[in-house]
């Protein structure tokens, strides 16, 4: 339990990756605060089953996650989990869906980030977690806007890194390939029509097509990670791109 008295917030922690993180940061003591979207009831027995507390912020709006962030009594590990995708040709995407993107996946975590390192600085510890994504690193088409956001993570993430090195907080991406969670299996569809396959087709010859292991990834490798991450043993381990993607990237 060496992460008891530790308060962590994960966004976009009310299922899929971030659920897990949430789950492997709080079997080790840590105090979670879950954030994201989904039935009542069932994000009340989250928080009953890990001891966490939950704010249904939208990380789009930037009023709403100052407000998250000033509730949350300052925190020690912040996980910047939350995301969405839409695949579409470029000449056809459209423009709302890239500007929700964007704003969730890349610019709430400056927001975040932004108002939870004074009290880190404080406090002289700190653990910044950011979900990136194998499309951090590499691109696939008709994401035009997932694999900006991402890639933006990742140099955000190197930039804090650097910033906060000599006040005791780390900053790193975990980049993941494919993860079976909601995020994934939405984009089939949309897969389907862009690219004129089957469900199948999609899964093996899109998904799964550059992970040598042909598996996806589990949600627990990533909290796995994570909580390795929070460890002092990793207290040099700054600005890196961990890929967890079944050596997709490493061609």
């Amino acid at each position: 339990m060496f992460l008891a008295g530790k308060r962590a917030l994960v966004t976009g922690s009310t299922s899929g990756i971030g659920l897990a993180i949430a789950r492997a940061l709080a079997a080790e003591g840590a105090k979670v605060v879950l954030n994201g979207f989904g039935d009542e009831a069932e994000i009340a027995k989250l928080c009953e089953e890990l001891g966490a507390t939950h704010s249904g912020a939208d990380l789009t709006d930037v009023a709403q996650i100052e407000e998250m962030m000033a509730g949350t009594g300052g925190v020690d590990i912040l996980v910047n989990n939350a995301g969405m995708q839409h695949v579409s040709p470029v000449e056809d995407f459209p423009v709302d869906k890239w500007d929700k993107i964007i704003a969730l996946n890349l610019t709430a975590a400056f927001h975040t980030t932004r108002l939870a390192v004074p009290g880190m600085k404080e406090k002289g510890w700190g653990r910044i977690i950011n979900t990136a994504s194998a499309h951090s690193k590499v691109a696939s088409p008709f994401k035009s806007a997932y694999n900006s956001a991402k890639h933006g993570l990742d140099g955000f993430t190197k930039t804090i890194a650097l910033e906060l090195a000599a006040d005791g907080i780390t900053a790193n991406c975990i980049s993941p390939g494919y993860v079976w969670t909601p995020l994934v299996e939405n984009q089939i569809p949309d897969t389907m029509k862009a690219r004129g396959m089957t469900r199948d087709e999609v899964i093996n010859d899109v998904l799964l097509v550059k992970q040598a292991t042909k598996k996806f990834v589990q949600p627990e490798e990533i909290g796995a990670l994570a909580v390795f991450l929070c460890r002092d043993e990793a207290q040099n381990v700054n600005g890196a791109n961990w890929s967890v993607d079944g050596g997709w990237t490493a061609e």
